[in-house]
């Protein structure tokens, strides 16, 4: 299988009127133009508690880089998009549809080189990021998810893994990012105790080579929940 890209879309927003601007373009323009192009499973996700006004983070795969590449020359050519998508496409400076879009392009893990859609119903998604202090630290945390089992534990255990990813373009690099998702945020408590006290995990967390201590350098998760439209 060939492994996908995923761009993580970000948008920091004002007010609840941004926001409500760029779900309506998401949901009714964006989407469907990206359905339509052959991009499937697109996810768009707010943050349970946010400390002001939500991010919105949208998840969008790709096939290659040359399907990322073309993609905005695709949608100036399409005709809906553009009538659909006029109020966040033409919005003013004076009264912007958002205030920044910080993007990252991620490379999906050869283990899991395409995305895992999970049950439907109400659910939880933590996204976590792993910042290493080196590219040779982050080439050895890629090796214990890829080649150590690491995402098998995550699958075995219930976390029911959306996407594994290592950033190749973005902030604060170098970097993977992943998505796993629970029932509720109890579930989550639960699960990630399971997973510490795991023998498994414990066999590959003492290996010297692979101590958190030298690859990871901080942890930063977001907690977030699907719009009614998400298609993860």
């Amino acid at each position: 299988m060939t492994q996908l890209y995923y761009e993580l879309r970000t948008y920091t927003l004002k007010d609840a009127n941004q926001q409500r601007l760029v779900e309506d373009y998401l949901e009714k323009a964006a989407i469907p133009a990206w359905n339509r192009l052959g991009i499937k499973n697109v996810g768009v996700f707010t943050e349970i508690k946010p400390s002001g006004q939500s991010i919105l983070v949208a998840l969008i795969p790709y096939q290659s880089l040359q399907e990322f590449e073309t993609i905005n020359n695709s949608l100036e050519q399409d005709k809906r998009y553009n009538t659909e998508g006029a109020a966040y496409l033409n919005a003013p400076a004076t009264k912007p549809a958002y205030e920044r879009i910080e993007s990252s392009l991620l490379k999906a893990f050869k283990n899991m080189p395409g995305l895992a859609l999970p049950p439907k119903g109400k659910r939880i998604f933590e996204l976590r990021r792993y910042e290493h202090a080196s590219e040779a630290a982050g080439a050895k945390k890629r090796e214990m998810f890829n080649d150590e089992g690491e995402i098998e534990i995550f699958k075995r255990l219930g976390f029911k893994p959306v996407f594994f990813g290592e950033t190749i373009i973005g902030e604060a690099r170098p970097n993977l990012i992943y998505m796993v998702t629970f029932d509720d945020m109890a579930a989550h408590d639960q699960h990630w105790k399971t997973f510490i006290a795991d023998p498994e995990w414990k066999k590959i967390s003492v290996i010297p080579e692979y101590a958190d201590s030298k690859l990871v350098s901080k942890i930063t998760a977001t907690f977030l929940q699907p719009t009614e439209y998400s298609q993860i």
